[in-house]
């Protein structure tokens, strides 16, 4: 069940505050009294605190395989924390967010933020929850941002860290040509399409785009053979997805990715780390790996790494999590 806690104000890493801040989260399993079971999911650009279950908020591929009692990551055994990060779309402050100096949503208004502020909101969920150490921080693509970001930003709190089709660092993407694309749709308004009909059709087909690049096709071939019938699947998720995104979260998320690069920080992690990639995903393709983990082996880091042979792309850690399972068993019992 989705929850709010307010986080007050946050000072933002580029300047101002984010006033009365809030993160939706969930949480799964009970919180061991010293406070010290607990495990932080991080979620993807454009899924939510929910993918830990599935469902819209599950963009990246669902993780509902691997967590759960008596799954790997064991809700019996940990305490579980899932939350919306800063920025996004579902539920979390974020430009949709009413803006306390208004009364009117941020909209394109939104104070540009970067990674360390995301964790940063996390961290102050996660004290007010109780929770005084980390056994790991889980995540993947984005999440896997937020799992690196944790290793330096707060090197002592967690025992382990399991960034999955990630890097810690990310090409740069054109977000000005992502906004100009919004920006199209006749409903935009100079951004402030909120109050003019919003931008579901640019929205949409932005998605199914996006699905189609982290191999979606591939994913549903074996449940939906027949073509027609896949691309109609498809099309239903992205618009299923549209009708609860927000495009400025797009715009602000994408410009905090490109803001973010780890590596120059990568001897602050103190933590075991697993890096997971997937043998076809285009967006962290497995060539990745042997410069990462030269990276981390220089940087003193004590770190492994697994590869998913899989045909599903980006959404391989959910989608075939049982190929990649045992290697998170493992790493986890040895936390």
């Amino acid at each position: 069940m989705t929850q709010y806690q307010s986080i007050g104000d946050l000072p933002l890493r580029l300047g101002g505050t984010l006033r009365d801040a809030r993160l939706a989260y969930m949480t799964l399993g009970t919180l061991a009294p010293d406070g010290r079971n607990a495990v932080l999911m991080t979620h993807g650009y454009t899924s939510s605190h929910t993918y830990i279950q599935g469902g819209t908020g599950a963009s990246e591929g669902s993780w509902g395989r691997l967590v759960g009692p008596g799954r790997t990551i064991d809700t019996d055994r940990y305490f579980v924390v899932s939350s919306t990060m800063l920025g996004a779309s579902f539920g979390s402050t974020a430009p949709r967010s009413p803006n306390p100096a208004t009364g009117r949503a941020y909209g394109p208004d939104f104070p540009p933020i970067v990674l360390p502020d995301i964790v940063a909101a996390q961290r102050r969920l996660l004290d007010a929850l109780g929770v005084t150490a980390l056994v790991a921080v889980i995540g993947p693509s984005y999440g896997g941002f937020q799992a690196f970001t944790w290793g330096v930003e707060y090197p002592d709190f967690m025992l382990g860290l399991v960034p999955v089709v990630t890097a810690p660092n990310c090409r740069a993407i054109d977000i000005d040509a992502t906004e100009a694309v919004l920006a199209r749709d006749p409903n935009w308004n100079g951004g402030h399409y909120y109050e003019a009909g919003g931008i579901l059709g640019t929205m949409t087909d932005l998605r199914e785009k996006t699905l189609r690049g982290y191999g979606i096709d591939a994913a549903l071939a074996a449940g939906l053979p027949d073509k027609t019938a896949r691309d109609a699947e498809i099309r239903r998720m992205a618009r299923d997805w549209a009708e609860q995104a927000d495009g400025h979260s797009l715009l602000v998320l994408g410009r905090a990715m490109n803001r973010y690069d780890v590596r120059p920080d990568l001897a602050k992690i103190k933590a075991k780390l697993l890096y997971v990639l997937s043998r076809t995903d285009a967006l962290f393709p497995p060539t990745l790996a042997p410069g990462v983990m030269q990276a981390l082996t220089d940087a003193g880091v004590d770190a492994t790494y697994e590869e998913i042979d899989s045909d599903h792309g980006h959404l391989a850690s959910g989608s075939d999590a049982a190929k990649w399972e045992p290697a998170l068993r493992r790493f986890l019992a040895q936390l």
